[in-house]
């Protein structure tokens, strides 16, 4: 056996996240190819984008075989799969449930995901349905929905009617009707109105009795109306869920003659479902106001006029003029003017940052993610004091803010573990109940009671039973917390990372840009004997110049101050990276190494003299990251850089201890020595460094075995580590868009405070998930009891919708989460 492996270019151009099912179908289908071992996707780095990686016996199948299979399954796989996001307005859980099990009926739909916030994605099969169809069942079936669809063949974006058609009023839910969207809101008052009516009549009248059950029959037509219609939709989707059991009751109470009763389970559950559909459309609403944080119009500059345009017809490259207070129109960087703008909005920062212009506008347009902070501008942020002029560096549908809102809105369709723990639970839960109903109305034949007895008893034992509460304990207490993350600068990529983060007690941080300021500085400049500082500087500032790592950017910048005006630096080519080690390139004919003490040991060339060992560990004691100079045979020296710790590392490793993680632990490519010293610094139990990329996701996937950890990185060089870990936690988020993309948790603004806002509000969500599960189920197994002893329908339908709407609202206490200091 031969065995090989290669490593392609992504084969799914249009599917950004490695976690889609479409990379699972690719890897699938390469590795049930003979020849072939192994297959997996490798996360973006740096600059080197999305790629797989493929094992295989070169004795079976040869490398071309393997790269034409690869690239034809690919290409395969994305013409034939697709994803539609939609949205509408909130919804109840049970009408969630009920359109998500009408589209999952759709021929060709492989998997639909509709959260109660009126977010709706699905995963369709192009050779059995289309965008087209899917978008028009959605619509029949959701009132006042919007799009945005998402294809695997042209991903195109795509947003209809969602300007201003949103009920900012209250309720917000999407059945429309003879009253628009607040329709169940008012139809559940009339039948309240009616049943109140009807009782003082039958009560304290002595009308005729006809008078009061048309009241009574009244309140069933509008307390009923929008429940035979979910129950209705439910049936045809083969679902028979807590609707269908609702009904029952009701026409059982009145056959039994028991209309009071019926009415007020009918308005209950009808009242419950407005109100739920109304605290949903609030969290909902918290997420919107981030897309209504943009501006619509902006101020450019063009042919010498400054006219006022919309935000979607700017181009990049535009020049937009951002007045005192107001909001700035794109992303793009500063040419003019000095002023602070408030980040809040996107970042979360509380000071306001201060902005000027870059010095050479031209490689600030070629490369703007690398542009320090102070040069950089967000859509959606705020202008304080001095006019600016940006130049714009992307489109109004690619900026941070939009990408953010869209993510946020995906967010929403990803089902936690817990839900998933729910949705199995009801689907076993409530064919039991219904068992169980029918067993109760055989009680006439053991105990001696008329059969309208055990039918009343048994239709009570159905609306106790009913697990309302508990479809709705997750979801709800999900988007809150979502919700108030992203008000506070952090991206929460749904349910599952939300809840992991709470239960985590173990966090691994990168040092370089994570713990440290990621600003490294020379501080030491140590020549081989006979070299010349001059000769060491000017080479390894060449070879430097052509890398972006933060190292090579320190040397490059120091190093020039160093030399000063009187010097001139030669041109480097032919750069290539040793993975982990260190960089080769050549200047003026000769090979320059520049790097690690290891590299040297791995290249052709002289040994690593005594000398220059000395001078290494030297500097390496006192903390120094050390970077051998070697040009042709000759060892030039040695250049020593510190990065030091930011200033709020020490105080957020306090704090999160104080939230109970037990396990902090520093991973690192530096040497164990700087490793160390940084760790003892900031207040981290351990450090590990001299790592490799590779094993720095071996120490996080054996840091997995031993319980979950958590991984706080850049999200750029640290994505393979990140992608291992429970829970990826990206710094600095909103000016990388590949952070965004691989990390679980995105931390918008560079700043380490930020982390015990995110771990705190985990741990709060996972304890209001729990609050919520205990009081749905706690409900639940006090009220079956209750009604088989004979508890009236009333009351128990009372307690039962009562605890819905307080596990709605006990989540709706995560929008105003503050962190305790």
């Amino acid at each position: 056996m031969n065995k090989q492996k290669i490593e392609m270019s992504v084969l799914l151009p249009s599917v950004t996240d490695a976690n889609d099912r479409c990379f699972e179908r690719l890897t699938n289908l390469l590795v049930s190819r003979a020849g072939i071992d192994e297959a997996h996707v490798t996360q973006a780095t740096g600059d080197n984008p999305q790629s797989i990686c493929i094992h295989y016996d070169s004795d079976v199948v040869s490398t071309g075989d393997v790269r034409a299979l690869a690239k034809r399954t690919g290409a395969q796989l994305d013409q034939r799969y697709g994803h539609w996001l939609g949205k509408s307005d909130a919804m109840h859980a049970r009408r969630a449930s009920a359109i998500e099990s009408r589209l999952s009926g759709i021929d060709g739909v492989l998997e639909a995901v509709v959260a109660p916030d009126g977010a709706v994605r699905v995963e369709y099969d192009r050779q059995q349905t289309s965008e087209e169809a899917i978008e028009k069942a959605f619509g029949q079936w959701a009132a006042n929905s919007s799009v945005v669809a998402e294809d695997h063949a042209d991903h195109k974006h795509d947003e209809e009617g969602h300007e201003d058609d949103h009920d900012h009023a209250g309720h917000g839910h999407a059945h429309g009707g003879i009253f628009g969207p607040k329709s169940e809101l008012i139809f559940a008052i009339l039948s309240g109105t009616f049943l109140l009516v009807g009782w003082l009549i039958e009560t304290f009248t002595e009308w005729n009795q006809w008078i009061s059950l048309g009241c009574f029959l009244a309140a069933y037509v509008f307390g009923g109306y929008y429940t035979v219609t979910e129950a209705i939709e439910k049936i045809r989707a083969g679902k028979f869920e807590i609707d269908f059991l609702m009904i029952v009751a009701a026409a059982g109470a009145a056959s039994l003659g028991a209309w009071a009763e019926g009415a007020l389970l009918l308005f209950l559950f009808s009242i419950g479902h407005a109100l739920e559909g109304y605290a949903m459309g609030r969290a909902k609403r918290a997420i919107e106001a981030l897309s209504d944080l943009a501006p619509k119009t902006a101020r450019v500059r063009r042919d010498g006029n400054e006219p006022e345009i919309s935000v979607e017809d700017l181009i990049v490259g535009d020049i937009v003029i951002i007045k005192p207070d107001e909001r700035v129109p794109a992303d793009g960087f500063v040419i003019r003017g000095e002023s602070s703008i408030n980040q809040a909005p996107i970042t979360g920062e509380s000071v306001p940052v201060d902005k000027r212009p870059v010095e050479d506008v031209a490689a600030a347009a070629s490369d703007p993610e690398s542009l320090p902070p102070e040069h950089r501008a967000f859509a959606g942020t705020i202008n304080q004091s001095g006019s600016l002029e940006i130049q714009v560096t992307k489109l109004a549908s690619e900026n941070t803010l939009a990408r953010v809102v869209t993510m946020v809105s995906e967010a929403e369709t990803r089902v936690s573990p817990t839900q998933k723990f729910t949705k199995k639970f009801e689907r076993y839960f409530v064919p039991s109940v219904i068992a169980g109903v029918v067993l109760l109305l055989f009680a006439p034949l053991v105990i001696e009671e008329t059969f309208s007895e055990s039918f009343y008893r048994a239709m009570a034992v159905l609306v106790a039973a009913s697990p309302c509460a508990l479809a709705i304990a997750t979801p709800s207490a999900v988007l809150s917390g979502v919700a108030r993350a992203a008000r506070g600068g952090i991206l929460v990529k749904g349910g599952g990372p939300l809840e992991s983060l709470g239960s985590l007690d173990s966090i691994a941080f990168d040092k370089t840009g994570t713990l440290t300021e990621g600003e490294p500085k020379v501080t030491d400049v140590r020549t081989a004997e006979g070299v010349d500082e001059t000769e060491l500087l000017r080479t390894a500032i060449a070879v430097e110049d052509l890398s972006k790592h933060p190292l090579a950017k320190a040397v490059v910048r120091d190093g020039k101050t160093r030399l000063g005006d009187g010097s001139a630096v030669p041109n480097a080519t032919d750069l290539q990276s040793i993975t982990g080690r260190g960089i080769q390139a050549t200047v003026e004919g000769d090979i320059v190494y520049v790097g690690k003490d290891d590299l040297f040991a791995e290249v052709d060339g002289p040994p690593l003299p005594d000398s220059i060992r000395e001078i290494v560990e030297s500097l390496e004691e006192n903390g120094r990251t050390t970077m051998i100079v070697r040009r042709g045979d000759r060892y030039l020296g040695v250049i020593g850089l510190m990065d030091t710790p930011r200033e709020a590392s020490k105080r957020t490793i306090s704090r999160l201890r104080e939230l109970g993680i037990k396990r902090m632990i520093m991973i690192s490519g530096d040497n164990q020595k700087v490793a160390d010293a940084v760790a003892k610094e900031v207040g981290l139990d351990e450090a590990r460094g001299d790592l490799m990329p590779d094993d720095k996701v071996n120490e996080i996937k054996k840091l997995q075995s031993e319980g979950g950890v958590a991984m706080v990185g850049d999200g750029v060089n640290d994505a393979p580590a990140m992608a291992s870990a429970s829970v990826g936690i990206a710094m600095g988020a909103a000016g990388s868009d590949v952070a965004l993309e691989t990390a679980d948790v995105a931390l918008m603004a560079d700043n380490f405070d930020h982390l015990p806002l995110a771990i705190g509000l985990s741990r709060s969500t996972k304890s209001i998930i729990r609050q919520n599960l205990w009081m749905s189920l706690g409900m639940v197994a006090f009220l079956v009891p209750a009604t088989i002893l004979g508890l009236n329908i009333g009351p128990a339908v009372a307690l039962h919708e009562g605890s819905t709407l307080v596990v709605v609202f006990n989540a709706l206490r995560l929008l105003a989460y503050k962190p305790k200091f």
